[in-house]
């Protein structure tokens, strides 16, 4: 861990709080505003800051980024709108030893899929069902103080195929009312970065008040903090004259 305090960027579309009545109930300071408050009172020697896509470069510079340790991030109807400079900065970012916290409906996120390189598309159903998060790794360090199973008694159901590759690490495993399953919880190494998604948390139920659920993000937020100073990330080509004949030139 480094020495500083940890630097937490919790970025939010904000775009179903402007819309939505209900989503405005349940998240009077918004869903980012709500994970941010989570994480300073659980976190509390973190410096935490919260992002917008409709603020300035929706956000996200590469001096904010260079100033970020963890960024979590929620989207769900406004993928779409996030730039492409954005995403390149985030994927870059990673690369370098940025962590990266994809929440809920952000598995669509433009820059999940760019560091995942599949279509990250699954099955789902919303129907307000009971959801158990199960632990499946207790040993590791996102699990730490959280219950097994985690009780959400209202949710999205999403399930699988979930088009991923296979997880680094897998820690959590939902089962749903229907009786589906679904890799809640999965950990991904990228570069030097690390990166947890973590499926609860749909905008139309109360999830992220869960203290449950909160405990789990505090932990993913350590987690996936760089270990060491962060770098750019370099593309190199290798001395390949090592290898080649007569001075590093191929026989024809």
């Amino acid at each position: 861990m480094i020495a500083r305090p940890l630097r937490i960027l919790v970025w939010n579309e904000g775009v179903h709080e402007q819309v939505d009545e209900h989503v405005r109930v349940l998240y009077p300071d918004g869903i980012g505003g709500t994970v941010a408050a989570a994480l300073r009172r659980l976190l509390p020697e973190a410096q935490v800051r919260e992002a917008l896509l409709d603020d300035p470069d929706q956000g996200i510079t590469d001096e904010v980024l260079a100033d970020t340790d963890v960024l979590l991030w929620w989207g769900h109807i406004a993928h779409d709108r996030v730039s492409t400079e954005v995403v390149n900065r985030v994927q870059q970012a990673v690369l370098g030893g940025m962590g990266f916290v994809p929440l809920h409906s952000a598995h669509f996120s433009k820059p999940f899929i760019a560091l995942m390189g599949t279509s990250c598309s699954l099955a789902w159903r919303d129907a307000g069902e009971r959801e158990l998060v199960w632990t499946v790794d207790p040993g590791h360090p996102i699990a730490a103080g959280v219950p097994s199973p985690i009780v959400i008694e209202q949710q999205e159901m999403y399930g699988e195929h979930f088009d991923i590759p296979a997880p680094d690490e897998l820690v959590f495993v939902s089962a749903f009312a229907g009786g589906e399953v679904f890799r809640s919880g999965a950990a991904f190494h990228r570069g030097r970065g690390r990166i947890f998604y973590f499926s609860p948390g749909d905008q139309a139920y109360p999830v992220y008040h869960h203290p449950d659920v909160q405990r789990v993000l505090a932990n993913a937020a350590e987690w996936a903090a760089p270990a060491a100073r962060r770098a750019v990330p370099e593309v190199t080509n290798p001395a390949v004259g090592w290898f080649l004949p007569e001075g590093g030139r191929s026989r024809r």
